[in-house]
């Protein structure tokens, strides 16, 4: 079998820096991860973010009950967030157990992750080509773009940066099993790619990845510029057979969970043509992105009636241009590999199975833009070892990475706060439901009622079937004690959506509505119905035992109460059971449960007092 060849681009370049290549390359990863810290340290005093971060981490009970063996089982059980993810699950609540909820150090392992992955591409370049400042280059670019922003500022994706750290351990032990095959180097290659599947199914495409490797850098395939190879490209693929099945189980178990999450778009909702051509927009609007990063946010939604003729017609022939200029110059192995890496390692995201409502996302950038990084600076690096000419672009190089390191601070800026990051996201993009939703959610969590309302409107009136906005008008109407309404709105909202989440707290609100009202029998129903629906809903399991307390129901308000408490331990949860247990001449349990209260309480006396408003309800 053919050893890799690596290819030295300027050899010229590498005199002068150190003796050692290794040592220069050491020192030149260590100064791209500080540069990386640097730049991301303000993520530090960043919030979480009022979208997905709290279904991952800060509402996740199992999260915020840290590393424990029933986390552990829940983590490779679960299909939660629409996805089959545990070492994903595992990470955060890793972080929990260190931080609590204290964003700070949740927000600083992704930082460190994609300073790792930063440092990893470039010795895996590096390695596997020889070329030290064409590999130096590319890292930078990947760890300065601001297109990477989203992925390591939001702490709900730290799948992305964990399953890319896994991704590129794995190209490092292939590369290490390319040099000498053998069987315990092929399975560290199998296990590391397992661990990336097990962190986010967007590494899927892995084994497709390989054989591009083989083909460059690693020149383990002949090609049609004289190199020669003892094995077919047949061969190869056989290789990865195990690869290819990992692949194929990963598709199964995501299919599953995500429709589970009921997550995948129907045909009806998004039909094929419509897919298509949102894919194929949605690439030309990625090398948009790649070149020129602006308008970025975390949230581009899908809008049908933007995907006229022009604009396909316009990124169909981008598309075949360049596939065809990859083609032609397939002798520059790179530029071609180059190009496939970023189409291929897309197909899984580009929207042909529509996951959510989004025509593209930043974070789905995160690897496949290493291929666009990687054919721009091999053909940057090749043009200038050519011409004998390396200040003009090692110049224009550093001129680029400082000015997206800028574009990248600035990005970094919008998610300062929450209601920063949507207010911008409303700006750059149009008839954003989702961006309206969570603007009025962040005001409202600041108290800023009025001004949340119109965009729970706006988004209400964007797109008439979102459960969210619904939602919260209900909640709003409730508030100010307009209960009938709010019933109806609820109601309502609960014929209009399949989605549990949503279907538990529409629920769960209109039994505290009805318990309001007077009417306990239906309350008691909406909060049955909301337990049936998520067992783990907190405020219908103390709704339910508000409901049987009044009733004089008091064995039963204990269980309700106690399995509130089993969700999340609180003072008013404990004062609750005390009482229960109390009318239930339970005394000594009753005094320990009130003595839990005391302890965690920080004002007792002020405690008693909600407890004592809710049961003279």
């Amino acid at each position: 079998m053919a050893s890799p060849a690596p290819i030295r681009v300027s050899s010229a370049a590498s005199d002068g820096f150190f003796s050692s290549p290794a040592k220069r390359s050491f020192v030149l990863g260590l100064l791209l991860v500080v540069a990386t810290l640097t730049l991301y340290n303000p993520v530090s005093r960043h919030p979480f973010v009022n979208y997905d971060d709290d279904r991952y981490v800060t509402d996740n009970t199992h999260v915020r009950a840290g590393l424990h063996w029933d986390t552990v089982k829940w983590a490779f059980t679960t299909y939660d967030e629409a996805n089959w993810h545990p070492l994903t699950w595992l990470s955060h609540a890793a972080d929990s157990q260190f931080f609590g909820m204290n964003p700070a150090g949740h927000h600083y392992g992704n930082v460190l992750l994609h300073a790792l992955n930063a440092m990893l591409l470039f010795w895996l370049l590096w390695r596997t080509t020889g070329s030290t400042w064409a590999s130096l280059m590319v890292a930078a670019l990947f760890a300065l773009h601001p297109i990477n922003v989203e992925s390591v500022a939001w702490v709900a994706e730290r799948k992305t940066v964990l399953s890319m750290m896994f991704f590129l351990l794995t190209l490092l032990a292939y590369g290490h099993y390319a040099r000498r095959p053998s069987l315990l180097r092929y399975i560290a290659v199998t296990l590391l790619f397992a661990c990336g599947l097990m962190a986010k199914p967007m590494v899927i495409t892995l084994p497709f990845v390989l054989l591009l490797w083989d083909y460059w850098p690693l020149r383990r395939m002949s090609g049609n510029d004289g190199d020669s190879s003892h094995q077919s490209f047949l061969w190869f693929v056989l290789e990865k057979t195990p690869l290819f099945a990992l692949s194929i189980a990963s598709a199964v178990i995501t299919i599953k969970a995500q429709r589970a999450g009921d997550a995948i778009g129907s045909m009806i909702q998004y039909p094929i043509r419509v897919r298509l051509e949102n894919a194929i927009v949605s690439y030309a609007r990625y090398i948009g992105k790649a070149f020129w990063p602006s308008h970025l946010a975390p949230m581009y939604p899908l809008h049908e009636n933007l995907l006229t003729t022009w604009p396909v017609l316009a990124a169909t022939l981008l598309l075949i241009a360049i596939s065809a200029f990859a083609l032609a110059s397939r002798q520059k192995r790179y530029i071609i590999v180059g190009w496939l890496w970023f189409l291929g390692t897309l197909v899984p995201m580009i929207g042909l199975v529509q996951v959510g409502r989004q025509a593209l996302a930043d974070r789905y950038a995160y690897l496949s833009f290493v291929g666009l990084f990687v054919a721009v600076c091999w053909s940057a690096a090749d043009w200038a070892a050519k011409k004998q000419f390396a200040p003009l672009p090692a110049g224009l190089g550093l001129a680029i990475l400082v000015a997206l390191a800028t574009v990248t601070h600035r990005q970094l800026g919008y998610w300062n706060d929450n209601v920063t990051l949507w207010s911008h996201t409303v700006q750059v993009t149009k008839d954003n439901f989702i961006a309206e939703d969570n603007l009025g959610g962040a005001l409202l969590e600041q108290g800023r009622l009025d001004e949340a309302m119109p965009h729970f409107r706006e988004a209400a009136a964007i797109e008439p079937s979102d459960p969210m906005s619904h939602l919260n008008l209900a909640a709003n109407e409730q508030r100010q004690g307009h209960y009938q309404q709010a019933i109806e709105q609820y109601s309502g909202l609960v014929q209009m959506t399949r989605d549990p989440r949503f279907r538990a707290t529409a629920f769960s609100d209109m039994g505290y509505a009805y318990r309001e009202l007077g009417d306990l029998a239906r309350a008691k129903q909406c909060f049955q119905a909301a337990v049936a629906l998520r067992p783990r809903t907190l405020r219908a399991w103390v709704g339910l035992g508000l409901v049987e307390q009044k009733s004089g129901d008091y064995a039963n308000a204990v269980n309700d109460y106690s399995r509130a408490l089993s969700i999340q331990r609180w003072d008013l949860g404990y004062l609750l059971l005390g009482r229960a247990l109390e009318q239930s001449g339970r005394t000594a349990e009753s005094q320990a449960a009130m003595q839990q209260a005391r302890q965690l309480s920080e004002n007792y006396d002020n405690l008693q007092k909600v407890a004592n408003d809710l049961l003279a309800k």
